[in-house]
């Protein structure tokens, strides 16, 4: 696969991280140490609890081999999974002889577990992990139901039209102008949301009483095909159109590619939002057309090198070129993502009063909900459809109650996953003292642009780490086989692997230095397979020839591997958990700590004798 034409808009000046230690501040919130019925209580989380305190024995026993105080190394590769070694598996055909060293060098501490599916808490096997769900799981020793199934049976139940969520917007409806607005990512790629249910959920309003609907979609081509943006649009427009002759004024009214408008995340850029902002709320931008079908499909026609990430803002108008759908006071907001990361920002756009990241120009005094609660330490927002899953007892509470210092680094596209997703989705340490948690910098230009991102600063921050003695867990996130996989360009995605390799290298030398142990693994697949394949397996090809990219992450297993030299001869892997996935990694990484881990994980990998 040659190197894919990639003009794609400048998203902001590139920042380069310094290698001093900036920790991002955390608030502590005493209450999440507090037990609660049913253990511990993630304030973060959602929903309702008991408040009554019942006794939780956090004490670890320690392990009956492996002794506490050796310097352990967790590595997730992000985006990096086990599939067929063929001519499109960039991991295959990179140059990475360190990760292929633990494969090969170690047979029986050399494993593959799932990430996808059901392993990680999602409706089927047929959805793709994520970054998101797979932290989680990593976090909390426990396959939890998450965002895409939660939804699935709010709806399905018809819980969701009975919570108080629904109630709260369903009030905007009935006095002028009325309008139910929805803002989100339109495709069936199960990560941050699904087309299917955004169907269902205008379908509902209408059902319960709303008569005025607007559509505020973002077209994806990165957890689904390049391209589809158009076949999804235009199934949404026939179901707008169905609406339409049932009496209900449902219309798209803006739209753009979620890298470049709108889903920005850990703050990275907020030009993005700002974009989006002035498309869907004050109903500004550059393209303007009567139909979103037509915008998009003009827009790719007249810029071939654009793409559906990148897509630029457009906004719908009617006959007269003023915008079908700007968002006023009195309307009601809701943001049909389930997932937190890529819709934080905009959600204090609508909520924070004194918000000043840009100039909105216009506030409007809406009814605003997410589809879940995004932030439950922020209360953000304030108002949400489906209540997020409840993660207790998560590892990072058994640790600190066991006094591990833990380093936590990722640079700033994958920090949250280390830190927010790893905890349960709780903002902020969970110990000032025991914790530290680094941040480097990500660069704000398209990730095939520098695919070495900041692998080889995140990796140096680990090693000094290592070296120092202050810390028992280092935890970090190599984002290059995600986030560069996700441009589809073939060529900058081996040199993604390829600074991942030498990044590994020089954490697992530091631990060689100072008689540790490591484990290294992955969150999902991204990588492994760049093509679009046919029912067979064969890439498909476009008129040249060359194979059509896949962008999304991949249903294959990930790599386990584990090592070092303070790791006891007679551990290795157990043969009698060929289904074992994410979850089973926490017992796993808090033995190689030194401690058993709690009865009700999911069993460890390990076996000893």
């Amino acid at each position: 696969m040659g190197k894919r034409s990639g003009k794609r808009p400048v998203l902001g000046k590139a920042v380069g991280p310094t290698l001093e230690h900036i920790e991002r501040d955390g608030t502590r919130d005493d209450d999440i140490l507090k037990p609660r019925i049913g253990g511990f209580k993630m304030n973060c989380c959602g929903g309702s609890s008991a408040t009554e305190p019942v006794k939780v024995d956090w004490k670890l026993k320690a392990h009956p081999v492996i002794k506490r105080g050796t310097p352990f190394l967790l590595c997730v590769l992000d985006g990096w999974g086990e599939n067929r070694e063929d001519d499109y598996n960039a991991i295959f055909k990179a140059s990475i002889p360190t990760i292929k060293a633990l494969k090969n060098g170690a047979p029986a501490r050399w494993r593959t577990i799932k990430a996808h599916g059901t392993a990680v808490g999602l409706p089927s096997d047929q959805d793709m992990g994520n970054s998101e769900v797979g932290h989680n799981a990593m976090g909390a020793g426990k396959v939890i139901e998450q965002g895409a199934g939660l939804v699935d049976t709010a709806l399905r139940s018809g819980k969701l039209y009975k919570d108080k969520g629904f109630a709260y917007i369903k009030q905007a409806w009935f006095n002028a102008p009325g309008t139910q607005h929805f803002i989100g990512l339109v495709s069936d790629g199960g990560v941050h949301s699904r087309y299917d249910q955004l169907a269902a959920l205008m379908k509902g309003c209408f059902e319960q009483g709303c008569k005025k609907i607007r559509v505020h979609g973002l077209t994806d081509g990165r957890d689904c095909a390049e391209g589809s943006s158009i076949k999804f649009f235009t199934e949404m427009e026939k179901d707008l159109e169905a609406l339409r002759k049932k009496g209900c004024d449902a219309r798209v009214a803006s739209g753009g590619g979620r890298m470049f408008v709108t889903m920005d995340r850990y703050e990275a850029d907020w030009k993005i939002v700002e974009r989006g902002w002035h498309a869907h709320v004050l109903g500004e931008a550059p393209h303007k057309f009567q139909n979103a079908v037509e915008a998009i499909t003009t827009i790719r026609k007249n810029d071939p090198d654009t793409n559906d990430q990148y897509l630029p803002p457009f906004v719908i108008v009617d006959k007269s070129g003023a915008p079908v759908g700007p968002i006023v006071d009195g309307d009601a907001v809701v943001i049909f993502n389930f997932r937190a990361d890529r819709v934080a920002q905009l959600s204090k756009a609508f909520e924070y009063e004194d918000f000043k990241k840009f100039d909105r120009k216009r506030y409007p005094k809406v009814k605003f909900a997410g589809m879940m609660q995004y932030d439950g330490d922020l209360k953000l927002p304030k108002n949400y459809l489906v209540s997020p899953p409840l993660i207790e007892r998560t590892s990072g509470v058994y640790l600190v109650k066991n006094g591990v210092r833990t380093f936590a680094c990722s640079e700033t596209q994958k920090f949250g996953h280390v830190t927010f997703f790893w905890n349960g989705n709780r903002s902020g340490k969970l110990d000032e003292k025991l914790e530290t948690y680094l941040e480097i910098v990500s660069d704000t230009c398209p990730f095939n642009e520098k695919p070495k991102m900041k692998a080889d600063q995140i990796a140096k921050a680990a090693k000094e780490a290592i070296l120092s003695g202050k810390y028992d867990f280092i935890r970090v996130n190599l984002a290059n086989g995600d986030m560069v996989g996700h441009t589809g360009d073939f060529g900058s995605v081996l040199v993604a692997c390829e600074a991942v390799d030498k990044g590994v290298k020089l954490m697992l030398d530091a631990i060689k230095q100072v008689g540790g142990i490591y484990m290294v693994t992955a969150d999902h697949g991204n990588a492994d397979d760049m093509a679009q394949r046919n029912k067979k397996g064969e890439a498909l090809k476009d008129e040249e020839g060359n194979a059509i990219p896949l962008t999304s992450h991949t249903l294959a297993p990930v790599p386990c591997a584990i090592g070092g030299p303070g790791l006891p001869a007679n551990i290795k892997f157990r043969s009698d958990l060929p289904n074992a996935g994410l979850a089973n990694v926490t017992a796993t990484f808090m033995n190689l700590l030194g401690f058993e881990a709690p009865a009700d994980y999911e069993p460890t990998l390990l076996k000893w004798t």
